[in-house]
């Protein structure tokens, strides 16, 4: 009975417990690998500047993909069939991914931002309809600071999907304005009083230089376009400040600015 009983066992263990070893050995084994594959996958991403959220979501993507390998690996060895248990994950994935293809849409968006750069935090920009300071780049979304500080979230696939304006990119911007004046004003006046109001802002770049410049003969008023240079942290500033100094200059000079007027002229005559 009892050498019975310790063939049992010693089948059981040739059957059950070698395997089970084996299976734990490639699970732990693997593990290590898994680790230390990903660390130096991270570490070469890292030496070629990728930003860090992306470096992250790639470690993450590399060891599950290798420890599900390495646990198909294991369950092979203690004589479970892998074939179907890699078909039940491809099903999943796929049922998966069809019902989160707006979510893995922006996910590719935001891998595709992080990637290319566009704009970077603290970058003022008009991106998917929304005009603001990038705050946050995540990888499904980006936070933007509007003008009246909101907080406002835009998904990735939104912003991708357009064009993206980015004011901040360069270290100059034009400040664009239009002018006018009456058509009894003297215009070479006007002219110098332009320049001059330009030339005594200390925060006006004379290269490249501004442009000024007669744009059109409009219905009721000469246009004059006024095309200054300034460092971009100094646009909205300049913008403001030049527009308000030439209203005060052209009131103390007499010059005068039109506005829309309607002449209304009353026929009288006799009923019929």
């Amino acid at each position: 009975m009892d050498a019975l009983s310790s063939d049992k066992i010693m089948d059981l263990i040739q059957a059950y417990g070698l395997p089970l070893v084996w299976a734990l050995m490639i699970f732990i084994i693997g593990r290590m690998i898994a680790k230390l594959i990903t660390e130096g996958a991270g570490k070469m991403m890292g030496r070629s500047q990728i930003d860090e959220t992306l470096i992250r979501f790639c470690k993450s993507m590399i060891y599950i993909a290798l420890m599900v390998f390495v646990i198909m690996a294991a369950l092979g060895k203690l004589g479970i069939e892998t074939t179907s248990f890699a078909a039940i994950i491809a099903a999943a994935g796929l049922a998966i991914g069809l019902s989160l293809q707006g979510t893995l849409g922006n996910f590719a968006a935001g891998v595709m931002l992080i990637m290319f750069r566009p704009f970077k935090v603290g970058d003022f920009i008009d991106a998917g309809g929304i005009s603001g300071t990038v705050e946050e780049v995540q990888i499904f979304s980006t936070k933007i600071k509007s003008g009246d500080n909101k907080e406002i979230t835009v998904p990735n696939g939104q912003i991708i999907g357009g064009a993206i304006t980015n004011y901040s990119a360069k270290e100059t911007r034009r400040v664009d304005m239009v002018i006018g004046v009456g058509y009894n004003d003297d215009l070479k006046k006007v002219r110098n009083v332009l320049e001059d109001i330009l030339k005594n802002d200390s925060r006006i770049l004379d290269d490249p230089e501004p442009t000024i410049g007669l744009l059109e003969l409009g219905e009721s008023s000469v246009n004059f376009v006024v095309r200054p240079w300034v460092k971009s942290p100094d646009y909205w500033a300049v913008l403001f400040d030049v527009q308000e100094a030439i209203k005060l200059r052209f009131d103390a000079e007499g010059i005068s600015i039109p506005f829309p007027q309607r002449d209304l002229h009353i026929v009288s005559g006799s009923a019929a």
